[in-house]
């Protein structure tokens, strides 16, 4: 099982696991042209997508879904509360509700939702499995729960939320609103959350360490890299960081 990031922040988010010939995208928050362009660079069309598996129904993760699975007749996995955001006249056809504590297979990947806190209708994030490899990500967490902290832990690879640095935050533009949203129980994980979640987690197993969902003004990549090498226990250089602009390539989970 291998898996690659199409790119991760405000502006859209895409990542694909791939076990075999099975690949399914998470989420989809860029146009149809964009998409096909992110796919062609990692080598891949939009004809090898098995399904997509989307988390909640903000606009950098659902946001390009409805428009690039009806082009290319993909199956979309989302909850019921994520489902009500899809656009009238979507084809049904191509909707595959998910229960948020079950694990389902999309051919031969293993998928395992699991609910998060954060302010969308009925939010999850996704561990995948080949049944021996075990990749997790968490791009929108709020908080860290004990249930996150179980679905993560024994992972081969995590991508993680460092959405941004607590203090940057505060210190920065963003309207009194906007800061207590972002920073609040179902908002973003900062890097001290991130470095907390990772702490706490089983890793005799982790590979890979992937910091996600970085804000471009509130957060700085070497912060992050620094604070999951510290939950982790790990030189600085073994930590990676998935960009808007480029993701990350493909790794083996």
């Amino acid at each position: 099982m291998r898996f690659t990031s199409l790119g991760s922040g405000s502006s859209g988010n895409a990542l694909v696991v791939e076990n075999g010939t099975t690949r399914v995208m998470m989420d989809c928050g860029f146009s149809i042209a964009e998409t096909k362009a992110r796919l062609e660079r990692v080598g891949l069309a939009p004809s090898d997508l098995a399904g997509i598996c989307v988390t909640h129904e903000h606009d950098d993760h659902l946001g390009g879904v409805a428009a690039f699975a009806k082009r290319y007749a993909i199956p979309v996995y989302l909850t019921r509360g994520t489902a009500q955001w899809l656009p009238e006249g979507f084809p049904a056809v191509l909707v595959r509700l998910i229960d948020s504590h079950t694990t389902f297979a999309i051919d031969g990947l293993a998928v395992d939702p699991f609910p998060v806190p954060h302010d969308a209708r009925e939010p999850v994030q996704y561990a995948f499995s080949d049944g021996d490899a075990r990749l997790g990500v968490v791009t929108d967490l709020g908080c860290v729960t004990q249930h996150v902290v179980e679905k993560l832990s024994g992972c081969t690879a995590l991508v993680v939320e460092c959405n941004h640095d607590r203090d940057m935050l505060m210190e920065g533009p963003y309207p009194p609103s906007l800061k207590h949203r972002v920073a609040g129980r179902f908002g973003h994980l900062d890097n001290a959350g991130a470095r907390h979640l990772v702490e706490n987690l089983e890793r005799s197993r982790l590979k890979h360490l992937i910091a996600a969902h970085l804000s471009k003004q509130n957060n700085r990549p070497e912060l992050a890299v620094q604070a999951l090498a510290d939950g982790a226990g790990c030189e600085q250089e073994w930590i990676g960081v998935a960009t808007q602009e480029e993701g990350f390539a493909w790794r083996d989970a």
